[in-house]
């Protein structure tokens, strides 16, 4: 039984066209949407991906600004840059690229972004409004993984969904998404003894470990949906998932391949969610 490839780079773009609709909408009511990014050091994939995050939002027509800071930078000098973006007008959303240095404390950067203009979604008041199902910003993967199911006619309703990651980025609140969808949900991690055992009873399976390969036949149960949250490099440096794929593909009804699966989908929700942002903003005024 071959499995039915969710392709993210053509949900995205769909998505992302629906976006830029939005966006133009609102410069004509004299709003242009703006995302700050902050970039501490230069740690090389961090700028890969904020250069992604800039030519996805002038694709579409999002004002971008990048903040980039020292290495060396002190804890309160980035924290004084988070304040003053917060009281900035044109700027509806504000993202530290993470990881930062070890002398800065992570909690308590992403605790200062204004929740109003918090897009990743990360912040202590996004995270209990998500907990608590009220109206918010959503982190990026899971907010995509979402909707790479949606897009793809899977019901999760009913479904017993097994999380694999137990990360605050994506695991924990992928759990509370899917639990908020009406799906059954166990969460395991690299930890969980026997864990197989209990990935074979899975109708979806989400794998966000962060380990290659990790999930293999073993692992899944014939028609599963299977979402690699994963982002590896082998010993060639080519990019690979936590699923291996060809030994699961054949398995699953529905898989997500790596690249292509469920990266482009965070970028598109980003985008997402700084426009929501600017519209809240427009509502505000009225």
């Amino acid at each position: 039984m071959a499995s039915s490839i969710i392709n993210g780079k053509e949900i995205g773009q769909e998505i992302r066209k629906s976006v830029a609709e939005r966006v133009a909408q609102l410069k004509e009511k004299g709003v242009t949407p703006g995302l700050a990014v902050i970039l501490v050091g230069d740690n090389p994939a961090s700028q890969t991906y904020v250069r992604n995050k800039q030519k996805s939002c002038e694709a579409i027509g999002i004002f971008s600004e990048l903040v980039k800071l020292p290495q060396e930078v002190t804890e309160q000098e980035l924290l004084e840059q988070i304040r003053s973006l917060n009281n900035r007008n044109d700027i509806h959303g504000i993202l530290v690229q993470l990881p930062l240095p070890k002398h800065i404390d992570e909690d308590k950067v992403i605790a200062t972004i204004s929740p109003e203009k918090d897009v990743d979604g990360f912040s202590p008041v996004s995270v209990g409004k998500m907990m608590l199902g009220q109206d918010t910003y959503l982190p990026c993967t899971p907010f995509g993984v979402m909707k790479l199911l949606e897009y793809s006619g899977i019901d999760v309703a009913g479904k017993h969904a097994v999380v694999v990651g137990r990360s605050h980025i994506v695991g924990k609140p992928m759990g509370q998404l899917l639990l908020q969808k009406d799906a059954t949900v166990t969460y395991t991690h690299s930890k969980t003894p026997d864990l197989s055992s209990i990935t074979k009873q899975a109708d979806i399976i989400i794998a966000a470990v962060g380990r290659p390969n990790f999930i293999t036949k073993e692992h899944v149960k014939p028609g599963a949906v299977v979402i690699d949250v994963g982002i590896n490099r082998d010993e060639n440096n080519k990019l690979i998932g936590d699923v291996n794929f060809a030994e699961v593909e054949p398995i699953a009804s529905h898989i997500t391949p790596v690249p292509g699966g469920v990266g482009p989908m965070t970028i598109t929700m980003l985008l997402f969610n700084t426009v929501q942002s600017a519209e809240n903003t427009l509502l505000q005024d009225k």
